[in-house]
């Protein structure tokens, strides 16, 4: 997630709606609490393979449970996976400790992750993918770097979208996937989706990271309808009266602004030709710093995004469906 850029387009045209707000009931409270939690010293940054990361790990896991979700993978929720790093390509992870060291003769090292990946079943085989990674960047220079924004936000809105389908039947089933190793190029994301048995019956991803923190207008960000612009009428249905939701950043060929296409794990389902939606905001002074802690977000705004996330699910939903 690049610059931030206004959508004088996606403005007018909510300006221009005089449809009243749907009203979304969640537990904002229990959504923010969860955000502070992952975000928590304690978690050390929830870097990949790091016990920070199994800690995030379980708390998933009791929040999947407590949702009623049922597994997709042998009947786990729990999606393990391994990866080897080779030689001097593994510091970027893995620092030695001594710095001058030739990187040239560091041995290769395999690495432990998970993603945690349940399901709500729908009235069709076909599904919809809902995506937040969960890792960050771990401890750097002696300094935590708790990603309360990236993307603790992201993980926490999958636990209260599921809780909110719960008692709502959709026609699609909805696959949560708290994914792993989205810091490090989307290993997990890619492992999940290498892995899931029919392709075919996924109709679209939905990838949620980054959506706690706006430094300036109330802004959240729908990416891909320039590559998929057959999901337009459902999402410009949805109405706010405190948070803007604009469209943008997915035109390759649009040089004013930044191109999120390839910028989180939705690229993964991009690249084999499955829709997505990524919802998010620009960088921000806090972005991939020690400071993006529970702090700096904006509450109010968070909540209220993730309300508009729930209305794009069911109105997406719809719309696939027919």
């Amino acid at each position: 997630m690049k610059t931030k850029l206004f959508s004088v387009v996606a403005f007018l045209m909510l300006l221009g709606s005089c449809n009243k707000p749907k009203l979304i009931e969640i537990d904002s409270e229990r959504l923010l609490e969860t955000v502070k939690i992952l975000s928590d010293d304690s978690y050390e940054g929830r870097a990949f393979s790091k016990p920070g990361s199994k800690k995030a790990q379980n708390l998933i896991l009791e929040r999947f449970n407590e949702a009623g979700l049922q597994p997709v993978f042998n009947n786990n929720l729990l999606q393990e996976f391994s990866h080897t790093f080779k030689g001097k390509n593994r510091q970027d992870v893995f620092p030695i400790e001594k710095p001058n060291q030739n990187y040239s003769n560091v041995p290769d090292t395999t690495a432990y992750g998970a993603n945690i990946v349940g399901m709500l079943k729908g009235e069709s085989a076909k599904s919809i993918v809902i995506t937040a990674h969960y890792d960050h960047l771990g401890i750097r220079d002696d300094k935590i770097y708790n990603g309360a924004d990236d993307n603790a936000s992201g993980t926490a809105a999958l636990f209260t979208i599921a809780e909110y389908f719960k008692t709502r039947p959709t026609k699609h089933n909805l696959i949560f996937a708290a994914v792993d190793a989205e810091e490090i190029g989307s290993l997990g994301a890619e492992y999940f989706l290498k892995n899931y048995s029919d392709k075919s019956n996924i109709n679209l991803n939905i990838n949620l990271d980054m959506i706690a923190h706006s430094d300036y207008d109330p802004e959240l960000f729908g990416c891909g309808l320039f590559h998929y612009p057959d999901l337009r009428r459902p999402l410009e249905k949805i109405n706010s009266d405190k948070v803007i939701l604009l469209f943008g950043h997915d035109d390759p060929e649009n040089t004013e602004q930044s191109d999120w296409t390839f910028s989180s794990d939705h690229r993964v389902f991009h690249r084999q030709k499955i829709p997505f939606m990524y919802f998010g905001v620009p960088d921000h002074k806090d972005y991939h710093r020690h400071t993006d802690t529970f702090g700096s977000i904006n509450q109010e705004f968070y909540v209220e995004a993730v309300k508009i996330i729930i209305q794009a699910v069911e109105n997406l939903d719809e719309h696939l469906a027919d």
